[in-house]
């Protein structure tokens, strides 16, 4: 497979679990997930880990936007092992997803932790191509 088709089998990969993510939020209604998200005005922090051998970048939340729609961040040519510490808000999920051009050649580790509690943590090849760690947020909850 070209290198090109790869990468755009990834980012639509990448997309699919953002719109799952949305849409299972979504479920309730707009509406009232945005009430929600209002409601639970409440902060809470995150760290993200990425470990492993050829990443070409991380896409993450990084606390802006809403629930129904955050804001990505991405770091291109990150040197692993890669850290974050983020501030998410009310129902946010935290998400952070690790991109590979070759993900044939690339072993890969992600998790999300909160006040030392793992909300989610992956490995292997699949990751790539799985859409990352995605971790509920612990607000209200």
């Amino acid at each position: 497979m070209k290198r090109s088709n790869r990468t755009a089998l990834r980012a639509v990969t990448a997309v699919g679990v953002v719109t799952a993510l949305v849409f299972a939020l979504a479920a309730c209604s707009d509406e009232a997930v945005e009430q929600i998200d209002k409601a639970v005005d409440e902060t809470y922090e995150v760290t993200y880990e990425v470990t492993g051998r050829n990443v070409d970048s991380i896409q993450f939340h990084d606390g802006g936007g809403d629930a129904l729609n955050p804001k990505i961040e991405t770091v291109d040519r990150p040197t692993l092992s890669w850290k974050k510490t983020v501030t998410l808000r009310g129902i946010m999920p935290a998400a952070v997803m690790p991109v590979a051009a070759d993900p044939a050649g690339a072993e890969v580790m992600c998790r999300i932790t909160h006040q030392g509690k793992v909300l989610a943590e992956e490995a292997g090849e699949g990751l790539l191509t799985s859409g990352g760690c995605v971790g509920e947020s612990p607000v209200g909850g």
